[in-house]
């Protein structure tokens, strides 16, 4: 049964991060409650470092969700709110402190930091969507860690890439300075990573979480092969393109 918290989650997921909306469909009714409240959080402290232009609140307001995953770490009272209440029933300490590394690494955003260089780039994206990935698929009772960081970070990357024209619309360049051979190397490292073929194939409850990154391989191939097509936009495959390519994915 959904209750209405989860529902509220579905709801900011369906409208702020269409394709984890899409993933998570497709996944059973029970495993879809435990990834609501991740990816809503995900979307809420996303959302968090601009919220405002000025830093001190934009920082304010990730902090007020790092207090809410010490409480969930602590075992205590949680804060009551329609993301952070649900977020701890699915959450174990453990979960609750991994995620809390993922708030600390939007700071950066909140005080409009620049990437320094590639792997700045690559340490944001693993700890934003490595952990995330890894964090869900632990919930579900997922056990690959590093292939779920893997695939994690690679869809992290794929997203921040579909980001660039946003960025650029705040104001903000978001890609550090790279050579055309550094930046292949960082993006074909990524897609190596959202494709692993060695080891087990792991059960349905981890491949759920993994479906979140569905679009990844695509997104990532036309940025190797076309990078001026990122901050003009062009990224992203034709609608019926993406069904289709989840649908696959759901398959296998």
């Amino acid at each position: 049964m959904i209750t209405a918290d989860i529902a509220a989650c579905a709801a900011l997921v369906q409208k702020g991060d269409p394709d984890r909306f899409a993933a998570t469909m497709a996944a059973p009714v029970a495993m879809r409650q435990v990834l609501f409240p991740l990816y809503a959080f995900n979307l809420e402290i996303a959302r968090a470092p601009w919220m405002s232009a000025e830093p001190l609140i934009a920082e304010m307001r990730l902090q007020w969700w790092h207090d809410a995953l010490d409480e969930i770490a602590a075992g205590g009272p949680v804060r009551r709110h329609e993301v952070a209440t649900p977020l701890a029933q699915v959450l174990d300490a453990t979960g609750a402190r991994l995620l809390a590394g993922c708030v600390t690494a939007r700071r950066r955003e909140a005080q409009r930091l620049p990437m320094a260089d590639a792997d700045d780039l690559r340490d944001y994206v693993a700890e934003t969507g490595g952990t995330l990935m890894w964090v869900a698929a632990r919930a579900l009772g997922g056990t690959l860690e590093m292939r779920a960081r893997n695939m994690g970070a690679a869809a992290g990357l794929a997203n921040y890439l579909l980001g660039v024209p946003l960025f650029l619309a705040r104001g903000t360049n978001p890609l550090p300075e790279m050579t055309t051979a550094h930046f292949a190397g960082l993006v074909q490292t990524h897609l190596d990573m959202a494709r692993p073929s060695a080891g087990p194939r792991p059960a349905l409850p981890q491949r759920m979480a993994e479906l979140s990154g569905w679009r990844a391989v695509g997104i990532l191939k036309r940025a190797l092969r076309d990078p001026a097509a990122i901050p003009a936009g062009l990224l992203a495959e034709p609608e019926i393109q993406r069904r289709l390519s989840l649908m696959l994915r759901r398959m296998f």
